[in-house]
């Protein structure tokens, strides 16, 4: 009977690490010494300020409550995605948290296709969020209830701590979060050590493999050797186990996505003056985009764009000048990215996490949701000291299934845009890699919407609300409704769309503003 795991030592800290080490002493309770070492002297990047809704999952399993881990995060509530400047006719959309209602078998979507095309954009008409987000409102009221009545329960205390796991979660939560990533990052170390997670401050010096070619220790600057059962990789964007000393590849995503570089800056806000936008804006530029993200008392900015388009210079000052005044005495911060991921995530005894696991550039905020897929997944798969050649196997399939899903959502955000005015986008329409089975879908959503019969079937966290939004958004359209529809009374569709006004109307009068409940709270 092979033996039990009794150490993980993982290697890096920031969000990938701390929320590793986190989960772990929870999942595993006393069983296993987790531990883990970060260096000193080599800064995070910390710039993965927003997420989507799944996280709650993971604060929900370490039980963790809003009202105490938010004002230490500086954190705020996020609705959606607004797109601006992404559609040749630079009209502006939103990519909710909501799923489309269905109206006699069809959602509404379809219904809009047909009744409202010409008459109103489809994301207010489809969805609550677009008027929330320009009414700057709180997802929660005043006392705490969230306003989407359909996952009320799920938010009480007898329902909200449960285990959850991303893949076999039912329900849509309406809002994800912002927060700063450092200070993320601290909490979960406090949260971390006092439950048993031995935290060591020093310098890797070395690593040394055993004579199966796994990892046998690491040595270290002040510590000497460290050894483990279990190796996890946080080290970001060097993958210092799994790539330099494991030797596994690096599959890059570069034919496919252009962009490869940000540089990132941090905007004081008075947001009392100005309140808290609940959503996360993305907007266009000449070769890449802008993401904003509100944060409690300043915003997160930058400009991911193509180093194959724009010099670093070129870029900045472009950045500079959609920002205006407001950065003229902010410091940049420049980020190579690494975009793609390793042929396997899991070899031999190491598993890596985070950004020295695969990485996509920051369109839909899944670094984050990266990194809680990979601990999830492992803890599924956790293995003991045979480390079974199958159980390995699963797990990078489930990681690349994932990477690779989410990467061919992202291609759609370009290939699907109609905007074809800069070399930059000109060449995500003719020169880029459309994966062959995306290729084929969109044929198909030429003609008709997505189904979730026509969307990819691997887990990768997107659903179909999120598809059909971006391709409406984006302005790649049918021409035509669903024939069935033509044969259905629409009374009932025509019903539905008066009650999502009503709703939405109700909401932006009833709901505090993000501000105003923030305030609240932080007092």
């Amino acid at each position: 009977m092979a033996q039990k795991i009794r150490r993980v030592l993982i290697v890096g800290g920031g969000s990938a690490g701390w929320m590793t080490a986190a989960y772990l002493t929870k999942a595993l309770e006393a069983n296993v010494e987790v531990m883990l070492i970060e260096s000193p002297n080599i800064s995070t990047i910390g710039v993965g300020e927003a997420t989507f809704s799944t996280i709650k999952v993971f604060f929900d399993f370490l039980g963790l409550d809003e009202r105490d881990w938010m004002p230490k995060c500086n954190a705020t509530y996020k609705l959606c995605v607004k797109f601006v400047n992404w559609n040749a006719e630079r009209q502006a959309f939103h990519h909710p948290f909501q799923r489309y209602e269905v109206v006699d078998g069809f959602n509404v979507a379809e219904w809009w296709l047909k009744l409202k095309r010409k008459k109103e954009a489809f994301d207010y008409s489809c969805f609550h969020t677009p008027a929330l987000c320009d009414a700057k409102r709180s997802p929660k009221y005043m006392d705490g209830q969230v306003y989407e009545e359909k996952v009320q329960e799920y938010f009480l205390p007898q329902h909200a701590y449960r285990k959850n796991v991303l893949a076999d979660l039912k329900i849509q939560y309406p809002y994800a979060y912002h927060f700063n990533a450092s200070l993320l990052a601290n909490y979960l170390r406090e949260y971390a050590v006092p439950r048993g997670v031995k935290h060591i401050l020093d310098d890797v010096l070395n690593i040394k493999l055993a004579e199966d070619g796994s990892i046998s220790h690491i040595t270290t600057k002040d510590h000497g050797d460290l050894a483990s059962d279990l190796f996890i990789d946080c080290t970001g964007f060097r993958g210092m186990l799994i790539n330099k000393t494991l030797g596994e590849p690096f599959v890059s995503f570069g034919d496919s996505l252009l962009c490869d570089r940000a540089v990132a800056m941090q905007i004081p806000k008075d947001i009392a003056k100005d309140g808290i936008n609940p959503y996360t804006t993305a907007t266009a530029l000449s070769a890449g985009w802008v993401w904003n993200i509100p944060l409690y008392g300043r915003d997160g900015t930058g400009y991911v764009y193509s180093s194959s388009f724009l010099s670093q210079e070129e870029a900045e000052k472009e950045f500079r000048q959609h920002l205006g005044t407001v950065s003229d005495d902010r410091q940049p911060l420049h980020i190579k990215m690494r975009i793609g991921r390793n042929r396997n995530s899991w070899v031999k005894n190491c598993v890596a996490i985070g950004l020295s696991s695969g990485f996509v550039e920051p369109l839909e905020s899944t670094g984050i949701f990266f990194i809680q897929h990979g601990i999830e997944e492992l803890i599924h798969y956790f293995p003991n000291k045979k480390f079974d050649e199958e159980t390995i196997k699963s797990y990078n399939k489930s990681i690349a299934d994932c990477i690779d899903g989410i990467r061919d959502f992202l291609v759609l955000h370009y290939h699907a845009s109609n905007r074809l005015d800069t070399p930059f986008w000109k060449a995500t329409k003719e020169d880029i890699l459309v994966p062959e089975a995306l290729t084929e879908r969109m044929k198909l959503w030429s003609t008709r919407l997505p189904s979730n019969r026509t969307i990819n079937p691997q887990y990768h966290g997107f659903e179909l609300f999120s598809y059909i939004t971006m391709l409406l958004g984006l302005g790649y359209q049918p021409s035509n409704s669903l024939p069935i529809l033509n044969h259905l009374q629409d009374r009932n569709a025509r019903a539905a769309f008066r009650r999502l006004k009503q709703k939405t109307v109700h909401l932006c009068k009833t709901l505090p503003s993000q501000y105003e409940y923030l305030s609240t709270m932080y007092a």
